[in-house]
């Protein structure tokens, strides 16, 4: 980004100069012919009138977990019934202020991810790397284009994009501190920012990894590759990674292929690493989700835990020692009060660390971390699998200590029959605890609560022995961004409505009653012929289920963007992915201008794509973060019941007509248009709930009559099917009677009689006044 440089006044014997201002940069090859728009690297402010838009049609409803601020030493402050802190601070500001935060801890986790593999990426290729995603997309960077204003043709202009966002995330976090942002609807603008952010930071990490390490770029038939506990070969050494940045994991499969070993050690994942470990070699294990990391590494199959950054459990280190398994952790987000072994000869290391002297370092270099990874490995497996690697006889007896208190159920964030359960095991029926492992977050928070220190998830392993040994799926390989040659072929159908609509699932896997149920959705939906996308732990958890016929939903539908299709864009940062695909229907299909043009491409995805993300399992603050970008983008979001507990919602209010206004671009006027989409951010308690607010949401003010019409179909026949009623709110959906469901259509005209309903004009819908086409 350009420096400026200001002179008032400079004298020499050349020249008397005065009011000189240069502009100092880096010299840019421009050849992109679309000019730049409004708002090229935004500030902080430059689109706080669209985020206000938004949030007098979305207001802001808080669900505090806490009714005290404790952020000074003021505090505590009491800010219940109106009261307000010692600042001056009320409730509703203080929880804006608290979900910044969060958000802002999503979007620098995942612009710290970006820069990390960015150098990384730098040092073995270099700045003059090629950017490309394949011959079919020539919209690479939708979002960078969009946001940034550039077309980044190398991986060193990506460092540019970067800069921008570290800049950005320090200026919103100032804001966070005492004394700074007063107002909570500032601070949710400020929070859309970083969203904003966060989903560029996204996109810069995926698109070079993409171009640098070989993974797919938007292949439809990406491989199948194995996932489960049940799939690692254990007869191999074993190499787990864990976490979000797959340098290191990488590194480990260059070392055994330039050994020509390749195939004699098991190298598998847990989060988003193993999504990435599986786009760069097939070979690579996808043991499963979050969810799934204490219970394997209890286990003790991995004889090495390389752990990098993100969603790794602060005490997994504790735990793997006790199971023998030794750690290597890899970046400065992960030190763990480890020695740093990043200078050290690899020999020394790897004797330090297989002889158990030092079980676990701290090596900063992905490359030297793929080798003695390996070496250990191969050194320890004999001796570790000639061991008892867990005793399942003495867990068995912990069960024994159950004193049937209670509290493990109690601290359940799930409500699980812990309790009935272990009970039923000090009989030795292990059925319940069995039953249980289906739905288990493996957090332990039943073991920290537990007076007789039972090892209630070991247990839990125990007796789900057999259905491990079988947990063996296929899910498809990240497949990355979408091509510009599918956006072609369905942007037209999007828009207009023919296809129902767009559904997303992402997010961790904090689920109220096990992945089933995710997958239960996603295959309604596919079947329904909409367009299903998935990422991160929820396109793993998409896979862990197989029908009547053994099949997983990526062996049952296509991997295609397309009706009727589930497509796995990869790992958290392929979200970017999701997002881009809706910038680029604005661009592909509707022509409209991208370059540093946020607001006119967000007011077109909120009145005009029919896409919703559901986000089941939310708990990080990524999550967080991602939400809240795709929500400035005009995307609405559902998250699952934890979510409530990230303490915001946008919601839309149906008896509010006025909130529901729009220009009419061909007129100039202001109509109605009806509450579509009716919230941007909701929290659904049930898999029901959540499946009907999607077949809503999905309704946009643009839609034709035909695609209205087949929008509601699936909106009634969903309520019919999970309700067993046509939903109460329906006639708010329809603007002339072409929009009904034509084998109902007796039926609704006679309720919307009754509710004296009144035909409204469909118009070109916009928020944005220049938007209006000015008539002679």
């Amino acid at each position: 980004m350009a420096t400026k440089l200001s002179i008032n006044e400079l004298k020499s014997s050349f020249a008397n100069i005065k009011g000189l201002e240069l502009l100092i940069g880096k010299i840019i090859e421009e050849e992109w012919d679309e000019i730049v728009g409004p708002t090229p690297y935004p500030s902080i402010i430059d689109l706080r009138a669209w985020d206000h838009r938004l949030l007098n049609r979305y207001e802001p409803f808080y669900s505090p977990l806490c009714d005290m601020c404790c952020l000074c030493t003021f505090g505590k402050c009491d800010l219940t019934k109106g009261k307000k802190g010692s600042c001056g601070i009320d409730i509703k500001s203080q929880q804006g202020k608290i979900v910044l935060i969060a958000c802002l801890m999503g979007a620098a986790c995942h612009a710290t991810h970006a820069r990390h593999l960015l150098d990384y990426l730098i040092k073995r290729k270099g700045r003059d790397y090629p950017i490309h995603l394949g011959e079919e997309i020539d919209l690479e960077a939708p979002l960078t284009r969009l946001v940034a204003g550039i077309k980044p043709k190398k991986l060193g202009d990506l460092e540019e994009v970067l800069d921008y966002i570290e800049k950005q995330i320090t200026h919103l976090l100032s804001a966070t501190a005492t004394g700074q942002e007063a107002n909570y609807i500032d601070f949710e603008s400020k929070a859309l920012h970083a969203g904003m952010i966060d989903n560029l930071a996204l996109e810069v990490a995926d698109i070079a990894q993409i171009s640098a390490l070989r993974f797919p770029k938007g292949d439809p038939e990406a491989p199948l590759v194995d996932l489960g506990m049940g799939v690692v070969d254990k007869s191999k050494p074993v190499i787990l990674c864990i976490g979000h940045n797959v340098a290191p994991g990488s590194e480990i499969i260059n070392y055994l292929e330039k050994e020509g070993i390749y195939g004699s050690v098991e190298v598998a994942g847990i989060c988003c690493t193993a999504h990435d470990l599986t786009r760069y070699s097939t070979g690579a294990k996808i043991v499963g989700p979050l969810s799934r990391q204490l219970i394997f590494v209890r286990s003790g199959v991995a004889d090495v835990m390389v752990l990098d950054e993100e969603c790794i459990r602060t005490d997994i280190i504790e735990e793997a020692k006790k199971v023998g398994t030794r750690v290597i952790v890899t970046t400065d987000q992960l030190c763990a009060n480890l020695p740093d072994m990043t200078k050290s000869p690899v020999d020394l290391i790897v004797k330090e660390i297989a002889s158990g002297n030092t079980p676990a370092v701290f090596i900063n270099n992905p490359a030297k971390v793929g080798e003695v990874a390996v070496k250990v490995a191969l050194e320890i497996a004999p001796s570790r699998r000639a061991s008892t690697i867990s005793e399942e006889k003495e867990i068995l007896n912990a069960v024994l200590r159950c004193r049937a208190c209670g509290r493990c159920r109690r601290n359940c964030p799930a409500d699980l029959p812990i309790d009935d359960a272990v009970s039923a095991a000090r009989d030795k029926n292990l059925d319940l605890l069995a039953q249980i492992y289906d739905r288990c977050l493996n957090c332990a928070r039943c073991e920290s609560d537990c007076p007789e220190h039972i090892p209630i998830v070991s247990a839990i392993r125990v007796a789900a022995m057999e259905k491990i040994r079988n947990e063996k799926y296929k899910v498809r390989s990240g497949r990355g961004p979408i091509k510009d040659t599918e956006i072609r072929n369905v942007g037209r159908s999007i828009v207009m409505g023919e296809i129902p609509g767009v559904i997303a699932f992402v997010g961790c896997a904090n689920y109220p009653n096990g992945n089933k149920e995710l997958v239960e959705m996603a295959d309604e939906f596919a079947k329904r012929r909409y367009i299903v996308l998935a990422s991160g732990c929820s396109a793993m958890d998409i896979a862990r289920y197989k029908d009547e016929d053994g099949q997983t939903l990526y062996e049952k539908y296509a991997g295609d963007f397309d009706a009727g299709c589930i497509v796995n864009t990869g790992s958290c940062v392929s979200n970017a992915h999701i997002m881009g695909a809706a910038v680029k229907i604005a661009n592909i299909f509707a022509k409209r201008k991208l370059r540093g043009n946020f607001e006119e491409i967000a007011d077109y995805i909120l009145n005009r794509i029919g896409a919703v993300a559901i986000a089941w399992g939310a708990q990080h603050q990524k999550a967080a973060a991602i939400a809240t970008g795709a929500n400035r983008l005009g995307i609405p979001v559902i998250l699952g019941p934890q979510g409530a507990k990230f303490r915001r919602a946008f919601l839309g209010r149906q008896d509010k007509k006025e909130k529901w206004m729009v220009y009419n671009a061909r007129t100039g006027e202001k109509v109605y248009a009806g509450p579509a989409p009716e919230h941007l951010l909701y929290v659904a308690e049930t898999k029901e709930e959540a499946m009907v607010t999607a077949a809503r949401l999905v309704m946009r003010p643009n839609d034709t009559s035909k695609g209205r019409m087949i929008k509601l179909s699936h909106y009634i026949d969903l309520h019919q099917k999970l309700y067993g009623m046509i939903p109460d709110d329906f006639h708010l959906f329809v603007r002339n009677e072409s929009d009904l469901p034509i084998t109902m259509k007796d039926q609704l005209l006679k309720i919307l009689k009754e509710r004296k309903w009144e035909p409204v004009e469909i118009p070109d819908p916009t928020l944005l006044e220049r938007q209006i086409v000015r008539m002679e």
